[in-house]
């Protein structure tokens, strides 16, 4: 295991090659730029942001190995994460930015405050993540990380090359292949849904097809994906049959019926158990966070620093100190700006820094579980947008600076929270190949900085083409428009949902720490993994319960070391050709390349088809991790 206290990664610390080069910083900003701007688009069309890392370390490798024949292992993975950090910058900021336009605070988008938020978002998201990351990264076991773990291994494989490099390879041509068929030709459904009446009530049925999420599920082992899928299965298989039929839809379809009764009730209790989960998380992991300040305070005493290996070395404390000073100024100008009032500017930059740490620890958390594609950010980011807004009413700001005061806030935080999850999987990746942490988090905030200035002037340009929430939907920022009006006196929120929520944590957490915990189960009712499966569609729950259950098969009588694991490797291979064509795909949709042949087939056929299609991948994972002999 890449955390066992014994790990050796692939460049050990005493090893000294190029890494934090000119060359390599300068691909991976171009690639931040380049990639953070797709995704903004991909974002507000689709509702979803496609995993910058390992697109990013394949091209680094083609372009420094293939094209200059120089460029090393740390240099690659230097390039891929500037380059990632441009994805979570665009994805932060889409997620919620536009809700000012929703709302009608903003008619375009304004240059300069959208640009510092991203900024502040960034530098908050890195620094507040640094003290994290020997709890996170290196001690905590049931934390895998599937994403950091792919693109370590196919940087690892791209410098091996040989056998190790074989189940990769083919990964990736399968889930590359898988993708072209599902996403580009839509020969394969997203979703294999259909739901049923009993009692007058709905009862779902529903998975989506994807290798990439079999795969997740085979990388963070069968428990873990099975606490995600229990989660799922309580929203959809109790919740939502309990609940019965929202008034006005009695005549309305069952899988419409299902739906709604989630997006409207069912993810609000997975808000609610976010919310406890967050907060039992930070508690959970406070002497690893003392532990971890403790260690980078070493960097005051020259001869402490210097005793500190390579590949543990952070970012000093005086420039982590130096930087949230500054960030905390910048934001108190800021939001006296927005709002024209310095004490709700003060206000809202205290409110803002407090949910940032928060909110980067739980994304930091989560990622290590189900990888950042899955990250639930917008769970996240409505549970800063309740706490928020709750503060502000009982502060005594209610008016139309505290909409914005609060969609602000959302703004920096979840920006934060997706730039700490993401270099908490660059991270790992570091760790699997040897990497200096302090020089991948000073790539972070180059590439994040720099993707913050570009997007602004992306977004008015696709909101003058478009428009936001018009013709481009925006979904993540029209639910927190609502939601902000709703907290503030234009709408309606449903609060039952969240306490429900906020109790059945509670609840959850007092039985495996006073129980199971004392009893040393194997088995563990970890909240945070269940709060994501409720929040999130089952059908996402599904495929990853799947590749959980393929390692358990295959693994159940032998241990093997993950790094040698031939389907940890495969599996690799999935996400990472997953992940590249889907931005090639993204790319034929900002060009209105239309590849679709659906039209040709019935709905029928395409449904066998793609039954078929996540059979087949399925076996071909459980294949190649049953082969007998270990990767060298």
């Amino acid at each position: 295991m890449s955390n066992h206290e014994n790990f050796e990664p692939f460049v050990k610390h005493d090893q000294n090659m190029p890494e934090f080069t000119f060359k390599a910083i300068l691909l991976g900003t171009i690639l931040a730029v380049v990639l953070g701007a797709a995704n903004t688009y991909l974002g507000l069309y689709a509702g979803m942001t496609v995993s910058a890392s390992i697109p990013a370390a394949v091209i680094s490798m083609a372009i420094l190995r293939g094209i200059l024949k120089r460029g090393t292992i740390l240099e690659n993975n230097i390039v891929q994460t500037i380059a990632s950090s441009g994805q979570a910058v665009a994805a932060g900021l889409i997620f919620t930015i536009p809700a000012l336009i929703i709302v009608g605070a903003w008619t375009d988008f304004h240059f300069w405050p959208t640009a510092i938020m991203g900024i502040c978002g960034v530098l908050l998201g890195v620094i507040f993540m640094i003290p994290l990351r020997k709890v996170l990264i290196v001690e905590e076991k049931e934390l895998t990380y599937p994403e950091g773990v792919a693109c370590g291994e196919v940087l690892i494989a791209g410098e091996k090359g040989g056998t190790r490099f074989k189940p990769i390879f083919t990964g990736i041509a399968v889930g590359g292949l898988f993708k072209f068929i599902g996403s580009g030709l839509n020969m394969l459904k997203g979703t294999i849904e259909w739901a049923t009446g009993l009692g007058g009530r709905s009862i779902y049925f529903g998975s989506d097809v994807s290798m990439a999420l079999v795969a997740v599920g085979y990388i963070i082992n069968l428990d873990v994906a099975f606490l995600v899928f229990l989660g799922g299965f309580l929203g959809w298989s109790v919740a939502i049959p309990l609940l019965g039929v929202p008034v006005g839809m009695e005549n309305a379809p069952m899988l419409d019926i299902a739906w709604e009764l989630w997006s409207a009730k069912i993810r609000y209790i997975g808000v609610g158990s976010m919310l406890v989960g967050g907060v039992w998380s930070i508690i959970s992991m406070r002497s690893g966070i003392a532990k971890g300040i403790t260690h980078i305070s070493k960097s005051f005493n020259k001869t402490e620093a210097a005793k500190v290996k390579r590949t543990e070395r952070d970012m000093s404390i005086v420039s982590i100190l130096v930087i949230f000073l500054l960030t905390i100024t910048i934001m108190v100008f800021l939001y006296n700006y927005l709002t024209e009032s310095l004490k709700l500017g003060i206000a809202a930059t205290f409110i803002m820094a407090i949910c940032a740490f928060a909110f980067v620890a739980v994304s930091s958390y989560l990622v290590g579980l189900v990888g950042s594609s899955n990250n639930p950010v917008s769970g996240m980011t409505i549970c800063a947008l309740l706490f928020t807004a709750a503060l502000l009413l009982v502060l005594g700001f209610k008016n139309g600076n505290s909409i914005i005061s609060t969609l602000g806030i959302a703004g920096v935080v979840c920006v934060a929270s997706c730039v700490g999850g993401d270099t908490s999987q660059d991270l790992k990746t570091g760790q699997l190949v040897g990497a200096t942490p302090k020089f991948q988090q000073i790539g972070m905030i180059i590439g994040g900085v720099t993707s913050a200035f570009f997007i602004p002037p992306v977004l008015s340009l696709l909101h003058k083409a478009y428009g936001i929430g018009t013709g481009l939907k925006a979904p993540q920022a029209n639910l927190f428009a609502s939601i902000t009006k709703a907290v503030f006196g234009e709408g309606t929120m449903p609060k039952d949902m969240i306490i429900i929520g906020v109790v059945g944590s509670i609840i959850c957490i007092l039985i495996d720490e006073l129980y199971l915990k004392r009893k040393n189960s194997k088995f563990r009712i970890y909240v945070m993994p269940i709060a994501v499966g409720i929040y999130l569609p089952v059908t996402l729950a599904v495929p990853i319960l799947i590749g959980g259950f393929i390692r358990y098969l295959v693994n159940r009588k032998k241990v093997v070391e993950e790094s040698k694991d031939p389907g940890i490797l495969f599996s690799s291979g999935l996400i990472a050709g997953e992940s590249l064509m889907g931005i090639l795909i993204a790319l034929f949709i900002f060009l209105k390349l239309n590849l679709s042949i659906s039209d040709y087939f019935s709905n029928n056929v395409i449904v066998s088809l793609s039954i078929i299609a996540i059979v087949i991948g399925s076996f071909m994972l459980w294949r190649s991790a049953k082969k007998d002999q270990t990767i060298d």
